[in-house]
């Protein structure tokens, strides 16, 4: 096995110098300190200098220590046997489980490819309910594609991403994959017990990588999870919902990597590479023939400020977006969405047929209305409105309200029960309010 030894020690930046072949970009090397610790190859210096990352913060590494190659990438558990489990950025148990091991294991290399170029051949749009009316009208979401959740800290991001995963799981309409990037461990003990009393987790596949580790397995949960969805897709031909929470924190992650590593920040002072990091993470999540993985990735969004670089740079990746506001929430409606400024690429009458499309035209316009006469009514109030503009203002306040739904994962809390809507139930609703006269 070929070595090195630790030349410097850094925060989590080591270098290690080889003596004879430079270990490879990706590889993953075993310090001989008390806890072993990882590191990965993040770039090559000259003088056989590999500068690599501390996986896992060892504090036990010292200058001259030796370094083991594995001549391998970080490998990890794929397939059925992580189906259920709650896994870290090396593949390790976070549930308290047995880890998985043995010889019929497959372990995958997170950062390869795949090798299969089949390209994902479009035929009849296949609309994957949620149950949600607000989605399944606004942001209809089809297999193999993109969806995201922008708002800020607080407004109910991760509750819709528990009540979107149970609503799938229960509707058995794929295998689910969630992955926790920079959050809260808190939120993933209450994922965990929501599909556990649920009997879901027999569908669910997790990842976590949360708020209180380095950012390196920050980084990594994202792109380990990413790699067992390929491989239910590609070798088990499996129908995949990706579900992610926080792409904002992935590129904050990635931020605070670039910094340790004394990278010039970009003019929005983020890291030089953002663009090609989020575009390499996204177009894995891809479909091919083998099978589609269709994602939902909520955004947080610093400041409330939507137009905030990374904030657009993910957007700019995705088919459509749900953006929860503030000013919403305040008013007591859940999910908090803005349904002006939600917007979808897919809204068309050839993805979502003639009669959706009418409608969603119709209620656009209605709601922009309502936006523009809310100023003239504070000044002279709604009584003064020619009778068309107030039947219009009072079919659109009826529509914000109707878009308002109780969630399964709040009954505990709200002591409400949750409600779940079939995308022709929601038109149908629609279809009556726009009917009303003289409101």
């Amino acid at each position: 096995m070929s070595t090195g030894a630790i030349r410097s020690v850094q925060e989590l930046v080591v270098t290690v110098q080889f003596d004879d072949e430079q270990p490879d970009i990706g590889e993953l090397l075993i310090a001989q300190s008390p806890n072993k610790g990882l590191l990965l190859v993040n770039s090559l210096a000259s003088g056989n200098i590999a500068v690599c990352l501390n996986i896992l913060e060892d504090r036990s590494l010292q200058k001259n220590m030796v370094v083991d190659r594995t001549k391998h990438g970080i490998e990890i558990p794929v397939g059925e046997p992580t189906i259920g489990r709650i896994l870290d950025a090396l593949g390790r148990p976070l549930d308290g489980q047995p880890p998985i091991d043995g010889k019929d294991v497959i372990r995958k290399n997170i950062f390869k490819l795949p090798t299969s170029t089949q390209s994902f051949k479009a035929s009849k749009p296949d609309i994957l309910e949620t149950g949600i009316k607000v989605i399944d009208f606004f942001t209809p979401l089809l297999k193999g594609r993109k969806m995201g959740i922008i708002g800020g800290a607080g407004v109910g991001k991760t509750v819709l991403t528990m009540e979107l995963i149970n609503n799938v799981a229960k509707s058995g309409q794929g295998l689910s994959f969630f992955t926790g990037i920079g959050e809260r461990i808190r939120e993933g003990h209450e994922l965990y017990d929501t599909l556990k009393k649920g009997n879901l987790l027999g569908s669910t596949c997790m990842f976590f990588g949360q708020m209180d580790q380095n950012p390196v397995p920050r980084v990594l949960v994202a792109i380990a999870a990413v790699a067992n969805a390929e491989y239910f897709r590609d070798e088990k031909k499996k129908d995949i919902l990706f579900f992610a929470d926080n792409m904002y924190r992935y590129i904050q992650a990635r931020n605070e990597l670039s910094t340790v590593l004394m990278q010039v920040p970009s003019e929005g002072g983020y890291e030089p590479t953002i663009f090609s990091d989020v575009k390499v993470l996204q177009d894995r999540l891809s479909s091919n023939d083998n099978g589609s993985i269709t994602s939902i990735q909520t955004i947080y969004v610093p400041a409330d400020d939507l137009s905030d670089p990374a904030v657009l740079m993910i957007s700019h990746e995705l088919d459509g977006t749900i953006v929860l506001s503030r000013k919403v929430a305040e008013q007591g409606i859940r999910p908090a969405v803005d349904l002006i400024k939600t917007t979808s690429s897919l809204l068309s009458p050839e993805m979502v047929g003639e009669r959706h499309y009418k409608l969603s035209v119709e209620v656009q316009k209605l709601l922009q209305k309502h936006e523009s006469l809310k100023s003239i009514i504070a000044i002279i109030g709604e009584n003064e409105l020619s009778p068309g503009d107030r039947t219009d203002f009072r079919k659109a306040k009826e529509l914000i309200q109707y878009f308002s739904q109780n969630m399964f994962v709040t009954e505990s809390m709200m002591k409400k029960k949750g409600e779940f809507y079939h995308r022709e139930e929601t038109l149908t609703g629609i279809e009556q309010i726009l009917a009303k006269e003289n409101l």
